[in-house]
């Protein structure tokens, strides 16, 4: 079809699915297409966690492991979403404009927070390291900024409830 570009993918599919997996069977959207990451991105509110998986070995060995690990974690980010480098290159590329002012990178984790970079992980924090390491890492930025929904929630009570008794909390009318 004359117009219509050629894209061919950079590895086997073959290779790349138990890759993908690892991500979304734990709960987290993969977003194949650049139309896909700007519905989940543009009008995003509270958090998002955008993980830009990758076949490399830092990736296998420490990004996918420490994701896996801080989702664990209670506190977790409102929406969990992945593009794939290599394969999925204008759902990467949409996902990468997002993240300015940060460089692109692979594999490459951030959190966003109503629709804003508030935390990143590039690869020179990833490679080298631990998956556990890396999942503290998560683990304290979704505290940090789960916390802060936490805090307006809680003033928002604060302001909408009367004390009563001695004084020691609070109760909504």
């Amino acid at each position: 079809m004359a117009g219509t570009p050629i894209r061919s993918l950079m590895y086997d599919e073959r290779f790349v699915t138990p890759m993908r997996e690892e991500l979304t069977r734990l709960g987290v959207e993969e977003l194949r297409t650049a139309a896909a990451v700007d519905r989940a991105l543009t009008e995003a509110r509270g958090t998002t966690l955008v993980v830009v998986n990758s076949i490399c070995g830092c990736a296998a060995r420490n990004a996918r492991p420490a994701v896996a690990r801080a989702l664990e974690h209670v506190k977790r980010p409102d929406r969990l979403t992945t593009v794939f480098a290599g394969q999925d290159a204008e759902a990467t590329a949409r996902a990468r404009e997002y993240f300015a002012p940060y460089p692109p990178s692979s594999p490459q984790i951030a959190l966003l927070k109503n629709g804003g970079v508030v935390f990143m992980l590039e690869r020179r924090q990833i490679e080298g390291r631990n998956a556990e390491d890396i999942a503290k890492d998560l683990v304290s930025a979704f505290d940090r900024f789960w916390h802060s929904l936490c805090t307006l929630f809680t003033r928002y009570s604060r302001k909408h409830t009367s004390r009563r008794g001695s004084g020691y909390g609070t109760q909504l009318q």
